[in-house]
């Protein structure tokens, strides 16, 4: 999901209700607690237009087959699932980031793969881009990543993760309806795309923590 999306404690003194209907029918990955803050690290991707051209052909054919398909509004690559932190926490958490970043350059990847994702809880469907090259740069880090999460008992990374960017997701596992033939056709969207080579080629300059409505930026040297 994309970090404006996730479950999140805005204000530590203000509670939230659960209401899915304020949020596109979206369920929360776990139950809002005051003081508890959804925590989420990412690669974040600025779209440009020629990126937006190619989100809408993918978009308006993938919803000949599901029509409640809706575009991300932000686009992300996850370094961490979303997990909670307490709000003392998150200080001593971004700093211990900072340290472990601190060492990395930038660099490029490519994300050219169409590809279609369910969340663990299977409550949503995802259409993403997974990365065909740049793999290795990426597992560095979320081996960094990984290492604050155990400093604070928390849930690591998946073991054997499909880096992606999510373009699209709906309500519930629709990924019978995505994948096969619908699959294939957005790959050759993908494919036949005039500016894709440059497009999908991304140099990540910076990595981002979002905490509840408070982001940390980590720039990449």
């Amino acid at each position: 999901p994309a970090p404006a999306g996730l479950p999140g404690d805005p204000d530590p003194e203000e509670a939230l209700s659960d209401d899915s209907s304020r949020h596109g029918g979206r369920v929360r990955g776990f139950p809002h607690e005051r003081g508890n803050w959804a925590t989420h690290v990412y690669l974040p991707y600025i779209a440009q237009e020629e990126f937006l051209e190619l989100l809408e052909l993918l978009v308006s054919r993938a919803r000949t087959y599901v029509p409640s398909l809706a575009a991300m509004e932000e686009f992300h690559l996850s370094l961490s699932q979303c997990v909670v932190l307490r709000y003392h926490w998150i200080e001593p958490f971004v700093r211990s980031l900072r340290e472990r970043l601190a060492a990395f350059h930038r660099f490029f990847c490519v994300a050219d793969q169409v590809k279609v994702y369910t969340n663990q809880n299977k409550t949503r469907t995802f259409i993403g881009l997974e990365v065909s090259a740049g793999h290795f740069q990426l597992l560095e880090l979320v081996s960094e990543v990984d290492g604050v999460l155990e400093e604070f008992d928390l849930p690591t990374f998946y073991k054997d993760p499909s880096f992606h960017i999510s373009l699209a997701w709906c309500v519930g596992d629709l990924s019978g309806r995505l994948e096969g033939q619908c699959l294939r056709e957005l790959q050759d969207i993908v494919d036949g795309f005039e500016e894709s080579a440059f497009l999908l080629r991304i140099q990540w300059e910076q990595i981002r923590c979002k905490s509840g409505n408070k982001y940390f930026s980590f720039p990449l040297r």
